[in-house]
């Protein structure tokens, strides 16, 4: 056993991990914050998107061990735990998830994107989520969903 230290959604942890195990297991088994999905297990489908120090990672691609000194968001520490984030609502709003298995590892990459540049434009969007899949919405939805934050951004910044 590792001993870790790290931040996950903004609180310290100090724990023992296996040093084979991936932050993706660490987080669902360990910690117990189920958001954070497995597809694939190979870095192919974006299901286990979480944030590391503001990056996009795939979870289980990443070692547990990996995480000591970081700073870890996952889809648990993206609302204030009252309010839903602008990017959840865009979500809802725009029908932009189905069956949900993708949405928070999407919300995750889109997240990553806004972080460094507030106002994407779609081919932007398109590139930020490219890593992860889908299979029941289309994409379209899930990509108005961002834009409209972007939009929003930009109104906000006073770019319109």
């Amino acid at each position: 056993m590792v001993e870790i230290n790290f931040t996950i959604n903004g609180e310290k942890v100090n724990k023992q991990v296996d040093p084979n195990k991936t932050l993706l297991k660490y987080i669902r088994e360990d910690l117990d914050l189920t958001g954070t999905k497995e597809g694939c297990g190979a870095g192919e489908c974006g299901a286990c998107t979480v944030l590391v120090d503001g990056k996009a990672v795939n979870s289980c691609l990443m070692l547990a061990v990996e995480a000591d000194g970081k700073e870890i968001t996952t889809i648990e520490g993206v609302s204030d735990g009252y309010n839903l984030d602008p990017l959840q609502e865009a979500f809802i709003e725009n029908a932009a998830l189905q069956c949900g298995f993708c949405t928070p590892g999407m919300i995750m990459s889109a997240k990553a994107l806004l972080k460094k540049n507030p106002t994407p434009n779609e081919d932007e969007v398109k590139s930020a989520i490219s890593g992860n899949l889908c299979r029941c919405t289309g994409y379209k939805k899930i990509i108005d969903a961002i834009m409209d934050i972007s939009k929003q951004n930009s109104k906000e910044r006073g770019d319109e």
